[in-house]
């Protein structure tokens, strides 16, 4: 088939759980200092879902934002992109209860692991698939990590959040619209940096296993703090060369959530100012691949993206899976 077609961005959506969860909640618990939460990450508080809600409920609420945003109907949807890290069952994958809930009735749909940089990896398949087929597709990513935590491990315990974003890309014969530039990395050789240690085919679910091996670890901070900042860095800058740009020509800068210290560095790095950059991480701590399109939904809604807006998206994750994207607002 012949590509003929660039993609936009059609419609953003985010959904987070009622549930606010103070620092001071984690820090008592943890027995840190009141103000170190903020001090070291830029966290100030996260959501958590409820009891009873599950990955797709909180997929499905910012999904619908997103198609409502976008004006399209449902049933022109053709392909389902989930990034989670945490789906509703370990099989069948998710995305296609997702499309079911959603009423799109004629969509393929696939789960994508990707860790923090999931969304990247999916919005890059999403745009291939709309250049190929001209037939709008729906990213969606999102996470409940809350039920991942080690709540006497430090390190993860006082970051991570539990929400959902989506983006619905659309055919667009717009010269600027859709990715402009794009690099996904991986480095493979810092793989057990972050990990769920139990529960795959290497170490699977056993009678009498220790719990904790089953909740996330963070096996050295630091380093991560110095990847994360290296790999986002190189990935970012490769994107605005692939797409013929320099960080003067980038108007909105929207990285993952990881850390505030780390986006800090990325754009010095870079040579991004920091007005430039969209930052969610105080009200909504790191939903790995859901910060992205999280923050995307919110900066709209503030702010709605122009025609002619380029904005470079930038994560990395465990594994260390990462990359950056130059997007079009077309």
């Amino acid at each position: 088939m012949t590509s003929w077609h660039s993609s936009r961005a059609a419609g953003f959506g985010h959904h987070v759980p009622d549930r606010r969860v103070e620092n001071a909640e984690i820090e008592t618990r943890l027995g840190l200092e009141p103000g170190w939460i903020e001090r070291r990450t830029g966290i100030r508080t996260r959501r958590w879902a409820a009891p009873d809600e599950a990955l797709t409920d909180l997929a499905a609420k910012a999904a619908a934002a997103a198609l409502e945003d976008a004006g399209i109907a449902r049933h022109e949807v053709a392909f389902t992109l989930l990034a989670t890290s945490t789906p509703d069952h370990l099989l069948p994958p998710s995305a296609p209860l997702l499309a079911h809930r959603l009423g799109l009735s004629h969509s393929a749909a696939v789960d994508l692991a990707g860790a923090c940089s999931g969304f990247l990896s999916a919005l890059t398949l999403g745009d291939g698939f709309v250049r190929t087929h001209g037939k709008p597709a729906l990213v969606v990513a999102a996470n409940i990590l809350s039920r991942r935590i080690n709540m006497e491990e430090r390190a993860s315990a006082v970051m991570f959040a539990d929400a959902a974003g989506a983006i619905v890309l659309a055919p667009s014969r717009a010269p600027n619209a859709g990715i402009l530039g794009v690099d996904l990395a991986s480095e493979g050789n810092h793989y057990d940096l972050i990990s769920i240690p139990a529960g795959g085919s290497r170490r699977p679910f056993a009678a009498g296993m220790d719990p904790r091996e089953l909740l996330m670890t963070m096996r050295d901070g630091r380093a991560v703090f110095t990847y994360a900042v290296r790999m986002m860095t190189q990935c970012s800058v490769r994107a605005m060369e692939r797409a013929g740009l320099t960080a003067a020509d980038i108007h909105r800068f929207v990285p993952h959530q990881a850390n505030a210290r780390i986006v800090d560095a990325v754009c010095d790095q870079i040579g991004l100012a920091s007005q430039k950059t969209v930052c969610t991480i105080g009200e909504f701590g790191n939903s790995s691949a859901a910060t992205i399109p999280l923050s995307l939904s919110l900066a709209n809604q503030e702010r709605p993206f122009a025609s002619g807006e380029r904005l470079l998206l930038s994560a990395v994750g465990a594994g260390l899976t990462g990359g950056a994207v130059v997007l079009g607002i077309g």
